[in-house]
């Protein structure tokens, strides 16, 4: 009897074993499991006004898209005290497990990185309102993207670009790619593809954010709407929108509505009904040039100099706070002064301003903005199947009359081995006449930039539809080699 006592506790002690070890080795699977999983982002330009967005994105999905680590950096370390310390609060609520850090260290942000966002503005906003100014001055649309100023800021924004890039290839890991946020998108991404980093990826939240509008418009489900789109960074034109599977397009270029509630206020019906396209909202500086120009010239202050005044004054205001112990202070001054932001949105180009109240709902739900474009790349790629998104990639012979690697703002089918352009062959003949001259420019522009050429810039912005002159093209581009100086060096 002793025995059979004996031999039953040695079963159940061997039994509890096996199962411990079991239970042991599923634990390891599953650690070994995440491991392979785990996923380390990095943001160049962390301290920026608009990390709090990007850190509330990136947090609210992490889990789901199995996001361990975040690093914001930045090199001005009074901003990423400011900024950078509120999106790591905002990310600490939404994802307490996110290993959240900000450093000014670029290379221990960047190393082992799966994915990196760039997002900077080299001279601050200071240098955006005089590269602006120094265009106005000469009667020349300035617009830090899609005007003349684009070039300046390019001329600042790529050696700085290329040093990252050149760091993300030594200590990031094998296969990390590169969003770029830096504005202006069209001619960084030229130029950084046409340097050999095809690991980079222009994105923009503009044609993301004209489709969510529509969503919203027809008390749509977020995400129901999708577009097919073509062109370049700031000068794209939609040829399908669907919500819900449905065509769309025809149906939003009538409605009244839209040009009330959505960003197709600042065109009229007829322009779109002649396009055959719903355009990119910063269409509006070439299809109103002269209503652009006079109405910033008789505005009181541009845009650019109306964010560097609202930031400052925000910034100002932020310093003076303990943003880690009195948090809902630091947010109320926030939404204050970014509302003021949002609201002014291009009103100093069109005389238009937004109505909507603006609010930061840290736990709603959002499109993602900039942040969201990267989030849906690397949801898709994890997916292991293939969908479509808008990207600024190659053309690849996508669109006729362009060339293979002049780089494109389209719809693409993304899977885990990248980017692939949707085919729109031969397209709308006035639509590709713009297209082609800016692409003439942003071409121009890169090998300007890389070959610290003169001659070139002056080329680029002789064929720039907003400058048309040479004469003015050589005085804007003396006197931006001159304002740049201190960043760029000598020319040829």
């Amino acid at each position: 009897m002793n025995q059979i006592i004996y031999f039953i506790k040695l079963s159940l002690i061997i039994n509890g074993i096996t199962n411990f070890i079991i239970t042991l080795m599923k634990s390891c699977l599953e650690i070994l499991n995440m491991g392979d999983f785990a996923m380390k982002i990095a943001v160049i330009g962390g301290g920026g006004v608009r990390s709090i967005f990007l850190a509330k994105s990136i947090a609210s999905r992490a889990e789901e898209l199995k996001i361990d680590r975040l690093v914001f950096m930045d090199n001005d370390e009074k901003k990423l005290n400011i900024y950078g310390v509120m999106a790591k609060k905002t990310a600490g609520l939404i994802c307490p497990p996110l290993n959240f850090e900000i450093t000014t260290d670029a290379e221990y942000a960047v190393k082992d990185a799966d994915y990196v966002i760039t997002t900077i503005r080299v001279g601050g906003d200071d240098m955006r309102v005089k590269d602006e100014r120094i265009a106005l001055n000469m009667g020349v649309l300035g617009q830090e993207t899609t005007g003349a100023a684009g070039l300046s800021f390019a001329m600042r924004s790529i050696s700085a670009l290329a040093e990252y890039c050149e760091l993300i290839k030594k200590h990031a890991k094998k296969g990390c790619k590169v969003f770029n946020f830096t504005n202006p998108a069209g001619v960084v991404s030229q130029t950084l593809r046409d340097m050999g980093y095809d690991f980079t990826y222009g994105i923009c939240d503009a044609p993301n954010g004209m489709l969510r509008s529509f969503e919203k418009l027809y008390g749509a489900k977020e995400g129901s709407a999708e577009g097919e789109i073509y062109g370049l960074n700031h000068l794209s034109y939609f040829t399908s929108i669907k919500i819900g599977g449905k065509e769309m397009m025809n149906e939003i270029i009538e409605n009244d509505e839209a040009y009330e509630k959505t960003d197709l206020r600042y065109f009229e019906k007829d322009l779109l009904k002649n396009r055959n396209a719903v355009l990119n909202e910063y269409l509006y500086y070439f299809y109103y040039r002269e209503k652009a120009l006079a109405n910033i010239l008789k505005a009181e202050k541009t845009r650019g100099e109306q964010i560097a005044e609202i930031n400052k004054h925000m910034t100002a205001e932020l310093e003076k706070i303990d943003i880690e112990n009195n948090f809902e202070t630091a947010l109320k001054i926030f939404e204050h002064w970014y509302g003021e932001r949002e609201n002014n949105y291009m009103a100093s180009e069109t005389g238009i301003k937004r109505k909507e109240p603006w609010k930061f709902d840290m736990f709603g739900k959002d499109d993602g903005g900039y942040a969201g474009v990267a989030l849906k790349f690397i949801e898709i790629a994890l997916s292991g199947k293939t969908s479509s998104m808008i990207l600024c990639v190659p053309n690849g012979g996508a669109i006729e009359g362009l060339r293979e690697d002049d780089v494109v703002e389209i719809t693409c089918d993304i899977d885990k081995n990248g980017a692939v352009p949707h085919r729109f062959g031969k397209v709308d003949e006035q639509n590709l006449e713009l297209i082609r001259r800016v692409k003439n420019y942003e071409r121009l522009a890169s090998e300007a930039i890389r070959n610290k050429s003169r001659e070139k810039a002056i080329e680029a912005l002789t064929l720039h539809p907003l400058v048309n002159s040479y004469s003015l093209a050589k005085a804007l581009t003396d006197k931006y080699l001159e304002h740049n100086k201190d960043y760029i060096g000598e020319w040829n």
